[in-house]
């Protein structure tokens, strides 16, 4: 069945301008164009539409919904993806009104304010957050469905997974000190767990994942909370990460 540009906008919500607008920069175009140059879509194109609505609710740009909708051919994969953004960001709105409810509870109470509490839940949703969330989706496409993900975590996964993470760390700070070299066999083995980590967020291949270690070491985000840590563990984690690499993954 055709419908009309007039009852797409009716029944979609939005203006038959934006349709026209959606058509000239190539977001959704019409399944035929009828007599006197009226569009009509058909299913095809409204699933489509459907997309497009539901990742501008999530703030994407028009330049960068085209790019996910072409990237994602299977239509019905898609959709599950999208399910699983909507589910994390009310998530993430559930988590936020924790928040602030419970300094609203404090502060009616009469209670002081345990200033880490105030930031409970907020760490995820931070602008650095969605900086580097911006920044790793430019190096290795597909990173902004992963912080999607991890903003719909419940705080106490959070907490558990980034504890996992510090004693990864931890452990390759242990063979730093102990002068081990990082492309020693014990140290591609205990990198391991790092990656195991890492799979937590995202799969990584040889290139990114090397590529993150790189990154750890050269910007000051990552570098300076790793070198609290053990002075040059920064660099001696991007050596490690490169080795592990190069062994263990294709």
């Amino acid at each position: 069945m055709a419908y009309s540009i007039a009852q797409v906008a009716r029944m979609s919500g939005i203006t038959s301008r934006t349709l026209r607008h959606y058509d000239d920069v190539g977001l959704l175009s019409p399944a035929f164009t009828g007599a006197g140059g009226y569009r009509f879509y058909e299913d095809e194109q409204l699933l489509r539409l459907q997309e497009i609505l539901v990742l501008r609710e999530l703030d994407l740009g028009l330049g960068e919904i085209r790019e996910v909708l072409d990237r994602d051919t299977d239509r019905l994969d898609a959709l599950r993806k999208h399910h699983e953004r909507l589910l994390a960001e009310r998530e993430r709105y559930d988590r936020l009104a924790r928040s602030v409810q419970h300094t609203i509870d404090t502060l009616e109470g009469g209670r002081a304010v345990n200033a880490q509490e105030l930031f409970t839940g907020l760490a995820r949703d931070s602008e650095q957050a969605r900086e580097l969330a911006d920044e790793a989706e430019q190096r290795w496409p597909g990173a902004r469905e992963t912080h999607a993900k991890v903003t719909g975590w419940s705080d106490e996964k959070w907490q558990a997974v980034q504890a996992e993470g510090a004693e990864a760390s931890e452990r390759i700070a242990g063979l730093l000190r102990e002068g081990v070299a990082a492309d020693d066999p014990r140290t591609v083995e205990t990198v391991d767990a790092h990656y195991r980590w890492i799979l937590h967020f995202w799969t990584p291949n040889r290139e990114s994942y090397t590529g993150l270690g790189r990154l750890y070491a050269d910007d000051e985000r990552f570098a300076s909370g790793f070198e609290q840590v053990e002075p040059g563990l920064a660099a001696y984690l991007a050596d490690a990460m490169a080795a592990y690499a190069r062994h263990r993954l294709t």
